[in-house]
This record gives structure tokens, sequence and C-alpha cells, in this order.
């Protein structure tokens, strides 16, 4: 395994993932799979002056949204093992679970905590005036540690079974 390579890939991979977030937010924000990554009180005022859907994480929608990006990111996470030069499963789950966790770090102290709390791309429209609630940062810590983790755990599995077969 190559630690440049990773390195490099720690950079692509947060540059891809920081792109995907702003073309959701300025494209596709207001779409029901997507809505539940907002904190709860932003969620309420949302459904004030929209139709109500569920954004449980057992709702189709949510399922569908996570199944889809755990997707994407197992694929980009075998390209990313494979150029690494992984050949064992556990070099495949390393390496998927440490870019994992890299973007789940970048994603919450960087894109959650600066980006999603003070641009107002960010915001639901009928939201604009919640500030405060936008700078929740336990509401992201906690995404991050659960699910994320799980995610990450799953995903790494995936990759490192799929590193076995190649």
């Amino acid at each position: 395994m190559s630690l440049r390579i990773i390195m490099i890939e720690m950079i692509v991979f947060a540059l891809f993932f920081t792109m995907m977030v702003f073309y959701i937010a300025l494209k596709r924000k207001d779409t029901i799979a997507n809505i539940h990554n907002y904190p709860p009180d932003i969620q309420e005022e949302y459904f004030k002056t929209h139709d109500r859907v569920d954004t449980s994480h057992r709702s189709k929608s949510v399922i569908l949204a996570k199944s889809l990006g755990i997707l994407i990111f197992t694929v980009i996470l075998v390209i990313c093992a494979k150029v690494a030069e992984a050949k064992t499963f556990w070099e495949g789950f390393i390496i998927a679970f440490g870019l994992m966790v890299w973007i789940g770090i970048y994603d919450t102290c960087f894109l959650d905590w600066v980006l999603f709390a003070n641009m107002k791309i960010f915001r639901l429209r009928g939201t604009e005036h919640m500030d405060e609630a936008y700078h929740q940062k336990m509401f992201h810590v906690k995404g991050m540690i659960f699910p994320g983790l799980l995610y990450a755990i799953l995903c790494s599995m995936i990759v490192g079974w799929l590193i076995t077969i190649m």
C-alpha cells in the first residue's frame, strides 16, 4: 500500500464529496431524499409550509438515498483501494474505512460546521431565519458516529470482499 497515493486519494475524495454536496444543495436541496439530513427543528419549520413526508431512517426515500450512497461510495472506495495496491481483504477494508472516517470528519468539521451553518444555499425554503438551528454541531457529530460509522464499516467490508475476488 502506498501512503502517498492514499493521501492524494483523500484530497480527491474530499473534492468529489464537496462537489456532490454543492450539486445537491444547488439542484436538489428540497427533495424528499435529502431533507432527512437536516436537524429536526429545521425539518419541522420546513414542513409548516411544505407537504410533510416521512424523513425517518426507515422511510423508503431515506433507505433508497442511503443505499445509493453506499453503492456510490463502495465503487469509489474499490477504485481507491486498487489504486493504492490493496491485495487482501484487510488492506481493502483499512483503506476504505480510513477514507470513510476521513470523509466523515471532513464532512462534519468543514462542510457541516462551516459551510452548512453559514452559507445560505444550504438553507431550506422557509427556514432562512433559523441561524441557531443551522449551527447545531452535536447533531452532525451524532450523525457522523451513528449511522456514519455503520455505513463506513459496511462499505469497507464490501470493499475488502471485492478486493479479495478481483
